[in-house]
């Protein structure tokens, strides 16, 4: 399969080589286009990500992010940045992109643009897990008995496993039902809705049933906090987000063939089967852990992978590259920029600004776009 991947690039290469005229420079520009763009997304990257380090440091002694590496500010400064508003940035900039990657990879295996671990009822499940570990394991229940202690999470360790566990079994769920059922992508979408309601309800009676004190825990749990997680959980989400993306990647010509039908991909000798387990199954143990470790989070899965197909086309040697970069700077944006400058000086919660910015954003892109595939 690598062999003919790279004997598509050759006569690809080839051909636009040997053109003429209009239609042959016109296919040269699309074809270096496609390579460029998604260093575009790199540049508004780092630009997104020093900006929102700029805003984390805002009104703290005028310090810029600048100032920091050089060494040129003090010491409370230092101490300020590299433990607190840098883990946070970074966290923000991981989990924009491994929830972008996740979905992209999700609406090519299941052929359905609305697919991402919101819809899928992986977000969901990861909050069913939070809660249960918040009420039955006094995970969330603060040192002195009152309500404002509640809004730390005493063990966040606890949460995080039930909220992976749970994430990972609603994916598991619908790759059960798509095995065993043969169900269309459709009614796969419509199953993790579905699962993601039921999920929902769980929670909901949980916290009917819980005192004051743990149902205010479990709604911090789910607003989403990007400060919850140090150097470790950052790099343990790293390191899964590179692993993640190697084997996407990879099969990326297995993807492009996929969004051409299943007939097609089964007809070049692709084992469709396998890339839509394997690939399903990575993109939820992806988002599980994303949503495990700073909670609920709305449409960023959903939304990113489709501007980053507009700007990049629907090859995913370029697509799936694009999809995290753009992934990390719209999560920037809400989390590190808008969270903060809508009501200064509090900071509003993550979740919460994602949803309410990327719902209207999504329905722009639905009456404005002519077709998903595009």
């Amino acid at each position: 399969m690598q062999k003919t991947a790279a004997l598509s690039v050759e006569v690809e290469h080839k051909v636009l080589s040997s053109g003429s005229g209009s239609f042959a420079s016109l296919r040269k520009e699309r074809y270096f286009a496609e390579r460029l763009r998604p260093l575009l997304f790199v540049a508004v990257f780092v630009c997104v990500f020093y900006l929102a380090l700029a805003a984390s440091l805002k009104g703290f002694e005028w310090t810029l992010p600048i100032d920091v590496l050089s060494g040129r500010a003090s010491k409370a400064s230092e101490v300020i940045f590299y433990n607190v508003r840098l883990p946070r940035t970074a966290t923000a900039a991981v989990v924009g992109a491994a929830l972008a990657l996740a979905g992209a990879v999700m609406q090519n295996v299941l052929r359905n643009p609305l697919a991402s671990a919101s819809t899928l009822g992986v977000s969901q499940g990861a909050a069913f897990g939070a809660a249960l570990a918040i009420t039955f394991f006094h995970a969330g229940i603060g040192t002195d008995g009152n309500l404002g202690a509640a809004l730390t999470v005493t063990s966040p360790a606890v949460v995080t496993v039930f909220s992976f566990i749970f994430g990972v079994a609603s994916g598991a769920v619908i790759l059960a039902l798509s095995l065993v059922t043969r169900i269309s992508s459709a009614t796969m979408i419509l199953s993790g809705i579905a699962l993601g309601a039921m999920f929902t309800g769980g929670t909901a009676i949980i916290q009917y049933f819980a005192d004051d004190i743990k149902v205010a825990s479990i709604v911090y749990w789910t607003f989403g906090d990007l400060g919850r997680t140090g150097w470790t959980q950052i790099g343990a989400l790293a390191a899964a987000l590179l692993t993640a993306f190697a084997y996407f990647y990879r099969n990326a010509w297995n993807y492009n063939a996929l969004a051409n039908g299943v007939y097609t991909a089964k007809s070049l000798g692709i084992p469709v089967g396998v890339v839509l387990v394997v690939g399903m199954l990575v993109s939820c143990l992806l988002s599980s852990l994303a949503v495990a470790f700073v909670g609920t989070i709305g449409f960023v899965g959903l939304i990113a992978p489709h501007l980053a197909r507009r700007f990049t086309g629907s090859n995913h040697r370029y697509l799936l590259i694009s999809s995290v970069f753009c992934g990390a700077v719209l999560f920037l944006m809400g989390a590190e920029v808008f969270s903060r400058f809508i009501v200064p000086p509090a900071v509003l919660p993550i979740g919460a600004i994602t949803s309410f910015l990327g719902a209207p954003v999504f329905l722009y892109m639905i009456f404005k776009a002519d077709g998903w595939s595009k």
